[in-house]
């Protein structure tokens, strides 16, 4: 059963509570909330927004005490610079992750070898909004570039000034010279 609650800070989020809860949280926030991101991006960060999705989980554990968990979906649209032909490129960003939480940074690290899930610490100050620019950093395309770029690609005009130049003489030209010159000293 999900609850939406409007009593949780996506700054200072108590992740128990809204796991066992089974709360939901989401918005649409500026880009400008995100400026590591905004820093990435072309355009003007208080113009876009990013919208968000958060669904708290607990799962019960036989004989223990239970799993919280956070399910995340992130979307936007990113406004980048083509790595082809250097003109803006529109790049929708989507993410679907799911965490979950453990009780210290030693279980994190003893548990992430094995384990094929995303763990995070448990946390009673969560800062939700800092994972949310986190995993929109970590979808960024590597080189992002259109599909087909809507204008022809500029060139560089040196490789036909290469061709029209004068050939010039090999560099050793001269020593093959001398040696036919020379004679066969051999």
């Amino acid at each position: 059963m999900s609850k939406e609650s409007k009593a949780f800070n996506v700054q200072h989020l108590d992740i128990a509570a809204f796991a066992q809860g089974e709360h939901t949280l989401q918005g649409q926030t500026p880009l400008a909330a995100y400026p590591r991101f905004a820093e990435e991006v072309l355009g003007d960060p208080a113009a876009e927004s990013v919208t968000w999705h958060a669904q708290g989980q607990w799962q019960a554990q036989t004989g223990g005490a239970g799993h919280a968990w956070l399910v995340l979906e992130v979307h936007t649209q990113a406004t980048l610079t083509c790595q082809r032909c250097l003109q803006p490129v529109e790049v929708p960003l989507e993410v679907q992750r799911d965490f979950r939480f453990v009780k210290d940074e030693a279980t994190a690290q003893a548990q992430d070898d094995d384990s094929e899930e995303d763990l995070l610490v448990m946390s009673r100050d969560f800062d939700l909004q800092t994972l949310i620019e986190d995993e929109l950093l970590m979808a960024l395309p590597l080189v992002p570039q259109h599909g087909i770029c809507p204008q022809p690609l500029a060139f560089d005009d040196a490789a036909a000034h290469v061709e029209d130049a004068p050939e010039k003489p090999h560099p050793f030209a001269a020593l093959a010279q001398l040696r036919k010159a020379g004679g066969s000293a051999d």
